[in-house]
């Protein structure tokens, strides 16, 4: 454990809409961190009611700082994250969605992580159990990036972590931009494409995170938002970064891409769309195995994709 005297603040944001029964056990889980030094900023995103009363009960004296921003106005999430990185000071920034969850020692953890790694680690990943909604494991996250990773994300080689799954230092941040408040979805990938080219990553392989995946996020998996806006906004960024590395990384960043339109539009219903995405990630990438496989799941429309459903979920509780 790092020593008390020395030991780093971390700035935790944790951006929140609408959702008051999740929130104060989020809350709870940052006041209960085993690391020392901890502060808290809760970004209300203009909620249709005021989050304070919420949180009131739980108990926050152990946490260095702890404060709750109300936006004036709805601004989307990433816009949330950026308000509480501004309103905070720690030498680490982690981020905490509202209906995920943290175990007390992953901050401590993270912190040791950094202290392994050395000034030029920027970035530490940390390993998640994905639950549904009543709370059942349906799967697990071991993160793999270690080191200069930048061209492993843009290949989709390297899947970088959720926001609740990863702290970055500050000087990254500063050195990288904050995260793009234009995005409706893909938010954590373009970030980590610009953070990945500041410093190398480190990961906590444990499983520390408590990964809620619900019906909400199937709900809010907006398909044509990714298509008409998140999709073309990472490629308008990132495409030359990507063909810096050679022809085949950009054609592997495009198909990566694809791939993510083809699978949102499966969870949609939009099977035709899915075809036409797999098809056309494969034209980019014929290598990969993945596509080949839900492009025989969207041949069939939901007449197959909804018993494949049942069987990865059944792989998946086999595993746990």
């Amino acid at each position: 454990m790092v020593l008390a005297e020395t030991t780093p603040l971390v700035s935790v944001v944790i951006p929140t809409y609408g959702r008051p029964d999740y929130l104060p056990e989020a809350v709870r889980c940052v006041a209960e961190q085993t690391h020392e030094r901890v502060e808290l900023v809760v970004v209300d995103d203009h909620s249709p009611e005021p989050i304070e009363p919420a949180v009131a009960d739980v108990d926050v004296d152990g946490l260095a700082r702890a404060e709750v921003v109300r936006h004036e106005e709805n601004r989307g999430a990433n816009a949330a994250r950026c308000t509480g990185i501004s309103r905070s000071v720690g030498e680490f920034v982690a981020f905490l969605d509202d209906d995920d969850l943290w175990d007390p020692r992953y901050l401590e953890r993270v912190a040791d992580r950094f202290e392994e790694g050395g000034s030029d680690v920027g970035v530490v990943l940390v390993g998640a159990r994905v639950v549904d909604d009543d709370g059942e494991r349906i799967g697990s996250v071991t993160p793999a990036a270690d080191g200069r990773v930048t061209e492993a994300i843009l290949r989709g080689t390297v899947q970088a972590g959720s926001f609740s799954r990863f702290v970055v230092r500050r000087s990254i941040v500063d050195a990288a931009g904050v995260p793009d408040d234009r995005l409706p979805s893909l938010q954590d990938k373009e970030w980590h494409i610009r953070l990945s080219t500041q410093c190398r990553y480190a990961s906590v392989p444990e499983p520390l995170v408590t990964r809620r995946y619900t019906s909400h996020d199937q709900i809010t998996d907006d398909y044509e938002a990714k298509r008409d806006v998140s999709v073309p906004l990472l490629l308008r960024k990132h495409r030359d970064l990507a063909a810096e590395y050679g022809r085949d990384t950009e054609r592997r960043f495009v198909a990566s891409l694809t791939r993510t339109l083809g699978f949102s539009a499966l969870r949609n219903g939009y099977y035709r769309s899915a075809l036409k995405h797999f098809l056309a990630a494969l034209g980019r990438d014929p290598t990969d195995a993945t596509s080949y496989l839900y492009l025989l799941v969207a041949l069939g429309g939901p007449m197959t994709y909804k018993p494949a459903q049942h069987v990865r979920r059944a792989v998946r509780n086999s595993r746990t």
